[in-house]
């Protein structure tokens, strides 16, 4: 069994067993019940009725948080020519083709996010084993393989998120910093929510989400109220 250090245990005290919460108080919460000295990241885990294997059960995409998440991503292009150019002028941190799929071929994978155009696709496409298990490879899903460069670095430097349904049909999503104001967190929140409700898939059958929870790193599950999360709107 686990152990847990005294913070924790106190900030656990002030979860109320069995309760759901709403949005708002989740929010409150779950930023009192942060056990870290750094500031930590709040996390949404929504349980889908889905089962992901699946192909019209599936769930993957990607959102911009308006208020973006307190991190700031690294940036990786492959692209050729203008597009190339066209990247360096859009603040991508690293850009270039072959050369870096040697690199990373190499064992290089010093970046948070890459974005490829079509073309490229074929050189790119060496690197799946590589940056496949570790969800870096450019997917039209998530608007990472595109000829508009220029806004799929704006969006992820402005806050983009992607999001998928594990194999249990779960969906694990940063929203923000402890730190952040709560109405920026509430933002986000329903941000990713509303998202998730327009993105149901054709096969989904029965409740469709069946439990949401908040957290921060390290930091004790604050349950959400379903009907609350679901039905209220951003202002």
């Amino acid at each position: 069994m686990a152990k847990y250090g005294k913070k924790y245990q106190d900030a656990v005290k002030l979860i109320e067993a069995e309760k759901a919460y709403d949005p708002a108080e989740g929010i409150e919460l779950v930023q009192k019940t942060s056990v870290t000295k750094f500031d930590g990241t709040v996390e949404v885990a929504v349980r889908l009725g889905v089962d992901p294997k699946y192909p019209d059960q599936q769930v993957r995409g990607a959102v911009v948080l308006p208020h973006g998440t307190g991190k700031s991503k690294t940036v990786l292009v492959f692209a050729k020519g203008d597009k190339a150019k066209e990247a360096e002028e859009a603040g991508a941190d690293f850009v270039g083709a072959e050369e870096l799929v040697s690199k990373i071929q190499g064992g290089w994978t010093e970046f948070d996010v890459a974005v490829a155009t079509p073309d490229m696709m074929g050189t790119v496409g060496r690197l799946g084993k590589i940056l496949g298990p570790k969800g870096l490879m450019p997917n039209p899903k998530v608007g990472t393989v595109t000829l508009d460069v220029t806004r799929a670095i704006n969006e992820i430097k402005a806050g983009k998120i992607e999001y998928r349904t594990d194999k249990a049909g779960n969906i694990h999503a940063p929203i923000g910093k402890v730190s952040f104001e709560a109405d920026k967190l509430m933002d986000n929140f329903h941000t990713l929510i509303e998202t998730l409700i327009k993105v149901k898939p054709s096969g989904a059958k029965g409740q469709y989400i069946k439990a949401i929870t908040l957290s921060t790193t390290m930091g004790p599950g604050v349950p959400v109220n379903i009907l609350k999360a679901t039905s209220a709107k951003k202002d």
